[in-house]
């Protein structure tokens, strides 16, 4: 009997459009945070001090989601989540309350991104007990691509909040939405009911099965082209006459992504295997942006290099889930997270820094076909590359 795998059936799985809405709502922040960092800092601090908050907040959240995500693993879902959203939000309001005081709101900041709340692995979790196990992978690529609409909405939410009530009403809104959102998710019965299985586990949690960890370094070389061009785009628009330009350009790759992700719902996943040969399509999506043409030209040519990142990270998922062993499966999905976000940040200052507006756009391609070769490491049978992990140490 064959199984339904469409995006309709996914929906249609009770519990799923609930856990979904409720985790995409609570993600919103990932992306109105830094802008209400940056809003507020403008006006309250300084455009210098801008920069340091943002980084405050990345470096939380890289260093909180695995360990949030590892106590998922080891109790519920539900505690943790609410624990981290309450703690994230008074990060938020310590930075509104600071009063200009550098020190307090480089602190807030931090804070905010460490108690991040990892919806994104918890959902994760959740899609082999809420669905059949042929359309998980359809489930995986859906999150991926619908995740897209965050990086839309969310600063339109942060400058609605701007414009109404000021550069603190940013940080506000970022803090309410994460809670509604985590509420939405974690009072799901299918949040509640959720248990980490019962294992022995290893200090380096899943990083201790090298594959996995060789993974995150092609990871981190996918984020990095990635985020590279939300910088050199910005260059593009500046050099083109027109900053406001950017947004657009950055929708239109968005756009692109969401349609890819939309599109590989349709296709059978594979195997591992598939990893090198999607990071590549990525890598030769990047090359004509070199060509820097016009505005118009230009956004066709971002849409077409977003389209094979869900299928990318929809592959690096599914491969996360098999490498890591029991009883780490959240913190896996958490490092995934984790290793793009540090390797968005080191892309976009790599872009930051290089001299003229096609240099910087080198960033991503050069970025991503590194990610590419480290990925093809890990689609090699184990016992070729002597990645196997020694499961009685």
């Amino acid at each position: 009997m064959s199984v339904d795998v469409s995006i309709r059936a996914v929906l249609r799985a009770p519990q799923v459009a609930r856990v979904l809405l409720g985790s995409q709502l609570g993600r919103l922040p990932t992306a109105s945070g830094p802008l209400a960092l940056l809003l507020f800092a403008r006006q309250s601090l300084s455009l210098a001090v801008a920069g340091l908050l943002v980084a405050a907040y990345t470096a939380g959240m890289a260093v909180g989601t695995p360990l949030l995500a590892r106590a998922v693993d080891r109790w519920r879902q539900p505690p943790v989540l609410w624990a981290a959203a309450v703690v994230s939000g008074l990060g938020f309001g310590a930075v509104a309350l600071t009063g200009g005081h550098l020190a307090g709101a480089v602190t807030g900041a931090a804070v905010a991104g460490l108690g991040t709340p990892p919806l994104e692995a918890c959902l994760r979790t959740l899609w082999p007990a809420l669905l059949p196990p042929g359309t998980v992978p359809t489930a995986y690529t859906l999150d991926i691509a619908v995740q897209e609409v965050i990086f839309v909405v969310g600063p339109l939410v942060t400058l609605l909040a701007v414009t109404v009530g000021g550069p603190a009403a940013g940080l506000f809104a970022a803090a309410v939405v994460q809670l509604a959102g985590t509420a939405v998710y974690a009072l799901s019965p299918a949040a509640r009911s959720w248990r980490g299985v019962a294992a022995v586990r290893h200090w380096a949690g899943p990083l201790r099965v090298p594959r996995f960890a060789v993974m995150m370094l092609g990871v981190v070389g996918v984020g990095a082209a990635v985020g590279s061009i939300a910088v050199a785009v910005t260059g593009y628009a500046e050099a083109a006459g027109d900053r406001r330009l950017s947004g657009w350009l950055l929708a239109a790759q968005a756009t692109g992504a969401l349609v890819g992700g939309l599109c590989w719902t349709r296709v059978r996943p594979g195997g591992p295997g598939r990893l090198p040969l999607l990071a590549a399509a990525l890598t030769v999506g990047f090359l004509p942006l070199l060509l820097a043409p016009g505005p118009v030209p230009m956004a066709g040519l971002l849409a077409v290099s977003g389209l094979a990142l869900p299928p990318v990270l929809t592959a690096v998922f599914l491969t996360a889930e098999r490498l890591a062993e029991p009883g780490t499966v959240a913190e896996a999905f958490a490092w995934v997270s984790t290793a793009f976000v540090v390797g968005s940040a080191a892309g976009s200052a790599l872009a930051g820094v290089s001299a003229g507006v096609r240099y910087g756009l080198v960033v991503a391609p050069a970025a991503a076909l590194l990610g590419a070769v480290v990925l093809w490491t890990v689609a090699r049978p184990a016992r070729a590359v002597g990645l196997t992990a020694s499961r009685g140490a």
